[in-house]
């Protein structure tokens, strides 16, 4: 297993100033206020009530990062409602200085457009992610056979893409798999909860969440690079307890990775 690795999670809320532009709204009424009925509204016409990526704001970016130093658990969090460009940058920022692996479960079918379409709005730069190789200024030759665009290139792995033979039908959820390969799986809340936790002021608890996720899509890396012959039996043992024991130290500091650490048995 080539390190560096760094595993990515994002949690969104409904972008309702963006919604507002391209819709009409009340003046009087609350972001909140819009976005339920316009939930009641698209439930009454039969439809999903999930926003389009174009409009999902991004709260959160939680990271595992793995080199050969260690194992750290990092997470850019949008907290002023104001940062939301800032922490996009960050977190391309880590990739243009650590060129990376990027591992993701569904990363190609929401978090990289989401977050595609985000820094387009910010004005983010990320020349190394989009890098395809193509002899322009700067650019990497050796990114045409591998880049972090392409569909069947290595250097995004969406697990759940791969596994699935990028066949949508065979799609599995990360906490089925996880908790079928004996992690834990979600703790606490779900996707369809963000947005009403982060009303209620609990940014937090989204960050904590968020970070239990990206700890699931690294242990169940893990599992494929053994199952891929990345690692042997003896090393991914080895990796597992390495894991195990960065987040017995991390729940000596917050409760959801003691949380965690319980699930995990």
């Amino acid at each position: 297993m080539a390190w560096p690795v760094l595993v990515f999670d994002i949690e969104t809320i409904p972008d309702m100033a963006g919604w507002r532009r391209l819709n009409t709204a009340a003046p009087e009424l609350t972001d909140a206020q819009v976005h339920a009925q316009w939930k009641a509204e698209r439930a009454a016409q039969g439809q999903s009530d999930f926003m389009p990526l174009y409009l999902q704001k991004v709260l959160a970016i939680s990271c595992v990062f793995r080199n050969a130093e260690g194992l750290r658990v990092h997470s850019f969090v949008d907290r002023d409602g104001q940062s939301e460009g800032r922490i996009i940058q960050t977190f391309f920022n880590a990739i243009e200085k650590h060129e990376p692996q990027l591992v993701s479960w569904n990363g190609s079918g929401f978090d990289l457009p989401v977050l595609h379409y985000r820094s387009l709005q910010h004005g983010v730069v990320a020349d190394k992610y989009w890098d395809l190789g193509e002899g322009t200024h700067g650019s990497d030759r050796e990114f045409k056979w591998n880049n972090y665009i392409s569909r069947y290139h290595m250097r995004h792995l969406d697990l759940m893409d791969l596994l699935a033979k990028y066949t949508p039908r065979n799609n599995a959820p990360m906490d089925a798999m996880a908790k079928l390969c004996g992690f834990p799986g979600k703790l606490g809340m779900d996707g369809s909860q963000v947005y009403e936790q982060f009303l209620a002021g609990q940014t937090e608890e989204v960050r904590r969440y968020c970070e239990t996720d990206v700890m699931n899509t690294y242990l169940l890396y893990c599992r494929f690079q053994k199952m891929r012959g990345g690692l042997t039996e003896a090393e991914y043992t080895q990796e597992i307890q390495f894991v195990k024991d960065n987040v017995a130290a991390l729940a000596g500091q917050e409760p959801h990775w003691q949380e965690y650490l319980l699930a995990w048995g």
